[in-house]
Protein backbone atom coordinates (compact mmCIF):
# COMPACT_ATOMS: atom_id res chain seq x y z
CA UNK A 1 0.00 0.00 0.00
CA UNK A 2 2.77 2.55 0.96
CA UNK A 3 4.14 1.71 -2.37
CA UNK A 4 0.80 2.59 -4.29
CA UNK A 5 0.98 5.56 -2.81
CA UNK A 6 4.39 6.67 -3.16
CA UNK A 7 3.51 5.33 -6.72
CA UNK A 8 0.53 7.88 -7.09
CA UNK A 9 2.51 10.74 -5.56
CA UNK A 10 4.87 10.63 -7.82
CA UNK A 11 2.68 10.57 -10.70
CA UNK A 12 0.81 13.31 -9.44
CA UNK A 13 4.50 15.40 -8.94
CA UNK A 14 5.29 14.59 -12.34
CA UNK A 15 2.16 15.48 -14.18
CA UNK A 16 2.40 19.14 -11.92
CA UNK A 17 5.49 19.76 -12.96
CA UNK A 18 4.74 18.96 -16.73
CA UNK A 19 1.45 21.56 -15.79
CA UNK A 20 4.25 24.37 -14.27
CA UNK A 21 6.70 24.00 -17.40
CA UNK A 22 3.96 24.06 -19.65
CA UNK A 23 2.85 27.37 -18.17
CA UNK A 24 5.86 29.26 -17.69
CA UNK A 25 6.36 28.48 -21.92
CA UNK A 26 3.28 30.16 -22.88
CA UNK A 27 3.77 31.98 -26.52
CA UNK A 28 2.55 35.59 -26.24
CA UNK A 29 1.01 36.89 -29.01
CA UNK A 30 0.16 40.87 -29.45
CA UNK A 31 -3.34 42.21 -29.86
CA UNK A 32 -2.36 45.53 -31.52
CA UNK A 33 -6.39 46.51 -31.11
CA UNK A 34 -5.81 46.58 -27.21
CA UNK A 35 -2.21 47.01 -27.03
CA UNK A 36 -1.39 44.52 -25.19
CA UNK A 37 0.26 41.23 -24.81
CA UNK A 38 -1.48 38.11 -24.41
CA UNK A 39 -0.69 34.57 -23.54
CA UNK A 40 -1.69 31.67 -26.11
CA UNK A 41 -3.58 29.48 -23.04
CA UNK A 42 -5.45 32.86 -22.50
CA UNK A 43 -6.35 33.59 -26.13
CA UNK A 44 -7.67 29.98 -26.34
CA UNK A 45 -9.96 30.35 -23.02
CA UNK A 46 -11.57 33.59 -24.25
CA UNK A 47 -14.42 34.75 -26.66
CA UNK A 48 -12.13 35.37 -29.60
CA UNK A 49 -11.64 31.97 -31.08
CA UNK A 50 -10.11 31.29 -34.05
CA UNK A 51 -11.13 32.44 -37.78
CA UNK A 52 -15.15 31.81 -38.41
CA UNK A 53 -14.13 32.67 -42.50
CA UNK A 54 -13.75 29.52 -44.22
CA UNK A 55 -12.52 29.40 -47.74
CA UNK A 56 -14.71 28.21 -50.64
CA UNK A 57 -14.75 27.98 -54.08
CA UNK A 58 -17.40 30.71 -55.38
CA UNK A 59 -18.67 32.18 -58.48
CA UNK A 60 -16.45 35.35 -59.41
CA UNK A 61 -17.10 37.49 -62.91
CA UNK A 62 -14.13 38.99 -64.26
CA UNK A 63 -11.90 39.83 -66.90
CA UNK A 64 -8.76 39.21 -64.42
CA UNK A 65 -6.19 36.20 -66.04
CA UNK A 66 -6.04 33.00 -64.39
CA UNK A 67 -4.07 33.31 -61.04
CA UNK A 68 -4.86 36.94 -59.85
CA UNK A 69 -5.35 37.92 -56.84
CA UNK A 70 -7.44 40.37 -55.79
CA UNK A 71 -7.94 41.50 -51.87
CA UNK A 72 -11.05 43.22 -51.27
CA UNK A 73 -10.11 45.73 -48.23
CA UNK A 74 -13.68 46.85 -47.46
CA UNK A 75 -14.98 42.96 -47.69
CA UNK A 76 -12.03 41.28 -45.71
CA UNK A 77 -12.04 38.95 -48.71
CA UNK A 78 -9.33 37.77 -51.10
CA UNK A 79 -9.86 36.33 -54.10
CA UNK A 80 -7.88 34.14 -56.29
CA UNK A 81 -9.01 33.79 -59.79
CA UNK A 82 -9.46 30.07 -60.82
CA UNK A 83 -10.85 31.09 -64.59
CA UNK A 84 -14.32 30.38 -65.97
CA UNK A 85 -16.20 32.71 -63.28
CA UNK A 86 -14.92 31.01 -60.29
CA UNK A 87 -12.48 32.11 -57.81
CA UNK A 88 -10.96 30.60 -54.70
CA UNK A 89 -12.02 33.15 -51.17
CA UNK A 90 -10.34 33.54 -48.60
CA UNK A 91 -11.34 35.25 -45.32
CA UNK A 92 -8.35 37.75 -44.61
CA UNK A 93 -7.06 40.48 -42.04
CA UNK A 94 -6.35 43.74 -43.16
CA UNK A 95 -4.55 47.25 -42.35
CA UNK A 96 -6.09 49.21 -39.63
CA UNK A 97 -7.29 52.55 -40.11
CA UNK A 98 -4.50 54.77 -41.45
CA UNK A 99 -2.76 51.24 -42.89
CA UNK A 100 -5.02 50.61 -45.40
CA UNK A 101 -3.27 50.71 -49.16
CA UNK A 102 -4.64 49.80 -52.48
CA UNK A 103 -3.00 49.49 -55.81
CA UNK A 104 -1.65 47.02 -58.29
CA UNK A 105 1.96 44.76 -57.86
CA UNK A 106 3.29 41.42 -58.44
CA UNK A 107 4.40 38.56 -56.17
CA UNK A 108 7.74 38.80 -56.35
CA UNK A 109 8.82 36.24 -54.03
CA UNK A 110 7.86 33.52 -52.01
CA UNK A 111 9.02 31.73 -48.58
CA UNK A 112 8.28 29.34 -46.07
CA UNK A 113 8.31 30.04 -42.59
CA UNK A 114 9.75 33.46 -43.02
CA UNK A 115 12.17 35.01 -40.84
CA UNK A 116 10.88 38.56 -39.98
CA UNK A 117 12.14 41.53 -39.39
CA UNK A 118 10.07 43.86 -38.00
CA UNK A 119 10.49 47.96 -39.45
CA UNK A 120 11.89 50.83 -37.59
CA UNK A 121 8.60 52.47 -37.35
CA UNK A 122 6.56 49.25 -36.10
CA UNK A 123 9.64 48.63 -33.02
CA UNK A 124 8.62 52.55 -32.20
CA UNK A 125 5.34 51.81 -32.20
CA UNK A 126 5.08 48.47 -30.46
CA UNK A 127 7.91 48.37 -27.63
CA UNK A 128 9.76 45.01 -27.57
CA UNK A 129 9.26 43.78 -30.62
CA UNK A 130 12.74 42.04 -31.51
CA UNK A 131 14.96 43.39 -34.39
CA UNK A 132 14.54 40.07 -35.46
CA UNK A 133 12.51 36.54 -35.76
CA UNK A 134 13.53 33.37 -36.83
CA UNK A 135 10.45 31.75 -38.70
CA UNK A 136 8.48 29.33 -36.91
CA UNK A 137 4.94 28.61 -35.06
CA UNK A 138 5.71 31.57 -33.09
CA UNK A 139 6.22 34.14 -36.08
CA UNK A 140 3.62 36.43 -36.76
CA UNK A 141 4.49 35.43 -40.67
CA UNK A 142 2.61 32.67 -39.94
CA UNK A 143 3.90 29.21 -42.42
CA UNK A 144 3.96 31.10 -45.61
CA UNK A 145 4.43 34.16 -47.11
CA UNK A 146 4.13 35.55 -50.26
CA UNK A 147 5.98 39.35 -51.11
CA UNK A 148 4.83 41.81 -52.84
CA UNK A 149 6.40 43.43 -55.28
CA UNK A 150 9.42 45.49 -53.48
CA UNK A 151 7.23 47.16 -50.81
CA UNK A 152 7.29 46.37 -47.36
CA UNK A 153 3.43 44.26 -47.73
CA UNK A 154 3.35 40.69 -47.46
CA UNK A 155 0.27 38.10 -48.22
CA UNK A 156 0.84 35.76 -45.14
CA UNK A 157 -0.34 33.34 -42.46
CA UNK A 158 -0.79 34.21 -38.68
CA UNK A 159 -0.31 33.11 -35.26
CA UNK A 160 -4.04 35.38 -34.58
CA UNK A 161 -6.39 33.43 -36.41
CA UNK A 162 -9.24 35.58 -34.36
CA UNK A 163 -8.01 38.94 -36.26
CA UNK A 164 -9.39 37.50 -39.48
CA UNK A 165 -12.24 39.31 -40.80
CA UNK A 166 -10.88 42.65 -38.97
CA UNK A 167 -8.60 45.40 -39.71
CA UNK A 168 -5.61 44.65 -37.35
CA UNK A 169 -2.64 44.80 -39.17
CA UNK A 170 -0.06 47.40 -40.21
CA UNK A 171 -0.57 47.46 -43.98
CA UNK A 172 -0.04 43.36 -44.32
CA UNK A 173 -2.76 40.95 -45.49
CA UNK A 174 -3.14 38.01 -43.32
CA UNK A 175 -4.64 34.62 -43.82
CA UNK A 176 -4.89 31.81 -40.94
CA UNK A 177 -2.36 29.15 -41.86
CA UNK A 178 -4.03 26.52 -43.63
CA UNK A 179 -5.33 29.30 -46.18
CA UNK A 180 -2.35 31.05 -46.53
CA UNK A 181 -0.76 27.57 -47.41
CA UNK A 182 -3.43 26.28 -49.80
CA UNK A 183 -2.52 29.88 -51.64
CA UNK A 184 1.29 29.55 -51.77
CA UNK A 185 0.30 26.51 -53.67
CA UNK A 186 -1.61 28.13 -56.13
CA UNK A 187 0.11 31.22 -56.62
CA UNK A 188 2.96 32.21 -58.94
CA UNK A 189 5.73 34.53 -58.71
CA UNK A 190 4.97 37.20 -60.96
CA UNK A 191 1.15 36.65 -60.05
CA UNK A 192 -0.69 40.12 -60.40
CA UNK A 193 -1.75 41.59 -57.25
CA UNK A 194 -4.67 43.79 -56.84
CA UNK A 195 -5.05 45.52 -53.72
CA UNK A 196 -8.94 47.68 -53.15
CA UNK A 197 -10.29 49.63 -50.89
Amino acid sequence: MKAFRIGVAFLLSAVLLTLVTTTAQAKRVYDPIKKEWYDTDDVKTNSRGGSKVKRQEVAYETKLGKGTIVVETSERRLYFVLGNGRAIRYGVGVGREGFQWSGTNRISRKAEWPGWTPPPAMRKRVPGLPAYMPGGPKNPLGARALYIGSTLYRLHGTSEPWTIGQAVSSGCIRLVNSDIIDLYERAKVGAKVIVRR
